[in-house]
């Protein structure tokens, strides 16, 4: 896995404040880490179980091993949120308070 340094001038252009802008992002990642287990689940049930039921051995479906694979592949939660915030396709505002 490579690792890349944000510049938090970046993300300071992006908020008032780093700290807003990362709070932002993790809400974010947040909501797409919900989605993807959510999609997740939905395809976990899709799959065909086993038919049996043996506690002994410890049988591996290959459907679902390919995907969690697949899904394992996909950029993090945390990773596409602040790209999507660099990109400034987050569009965020505060609650007003009566």
């Amino acid at each position: 896995m490579n690792i890349s340094p944000v510049d938090l001038r970046q993300i300071d252009q992006r908020a008032s404040n780093v700290y807003e802008a990362i709070i932002v992002a993790a809400k974010r990642a947040r909501q797409l880490n919900d989605e993807n287990k959510i999609e997740f689940n939905a395809l976990i049930n899709s799959i065909p179980q086993s038919s049996t039921d043996d506690d002994a051995e410890d049988v591996t479906n290959p459907q679902q091993l390919k995907l969690a694979l697949e899904l394992e592949k996909r950029e993090k939660p945390h990773l596409q949120a602040l790209n999507e915030l660099l990109e400034g396709k987050i569009e965020y505002r505060y609650k007003t308070t009566k």
